[in-house]
């Protein structure tokens, strides 16, 4: 199960998962809010890929304004898949974090700000050591005006990118995919285990929050 697939799949040859959804605690160690809907009205929402999930949710929590995060599954085909599956690449899916967000506390831009400059999104189906297809990059959007200002984002980020002799973005960004929860264990992991793998790393260059 564990052999390195770094190609999305034919839906027709991935796992065909099941209907029982991942059963999680919802409350949040860190933050001590429910990571689990409902959600407070005041909130939005959007999923972040950028590698091993452990790492990245730990990123985003850390952030004034944030309500809530969640690591899960997203972007692929497989319905509630574990995580053995989606490490078998017989899912397409991503390992992504959900954030939960009080945009008048802080913005959609700020997030993208952080998610681009804390990887190297221009990997494709890797990130650092990690290779497969559920650590490529990607931003997973609820609606139209957050697609646009992720697309923007994406192409201010490049420029920035050429300017330094770096490669082209290979983030994939899309709407409305669906989050699959992780199992318990995966949630919060690093507030759990602080000592636990972290494989975050940036291109060195600084995206000024707006």
């Amino acid at each position: 199960m564990f052999h390195k697939v770094t190609e999305l799949l034919p839906d027709q040859a991935c796992l065909p998962g099941r209907q029982g959804q991942m059963i999680v605690s919802g409350k949040h160690l860190v933050l001590g809010t429910y990571y689990v809907e409902p959600f407070p009205s005041s909130t939005r929402s959007i999923l972040f890929a950028m590698g091993c999930f452990w790492g990245a949710e730990r990123l985003f929590w850390n952030l004034p304004g944030v309500y809530a995060t969640a690591v899960g599954y997203a972007g692929g085909v497989t319905s509630n898949p574990s995580y053995e599956e989606v490490c078998s690449g017989y899912t397409n899916h991503t390992e992504s974090v959900l954030v939960v967000y009080q945009p008048e506390e802080i913005t959609l831009r700020n997030l993208l700000a952080l998610f681009w400059q804390e990887h190297d999104p221009t990997e494709g189906m890797r990130q650092g050591n990690d290779t497969g297809s559920q650590y490529r990059s990607a931003i997973y959007v609820n609606t139209d005006e957050d697609l646009n200002i992720a697309l923007e984002s994406r192409n201010k980020y490049q420029q920035m990118l050429f300017a330094a002799d770096k490669g082209e973005i290979t983030t994939e960004i899309l709407q409305d995919r669906v989050f699959y929860y992780a199992e318990d264990y995966h949630q919060q992991y690093l507030y759990k285990n602080p000592n636990g793998y972290c494989g975050l790393a940036g291109c060195g260059i600084h995206f000024k929050l707006e």
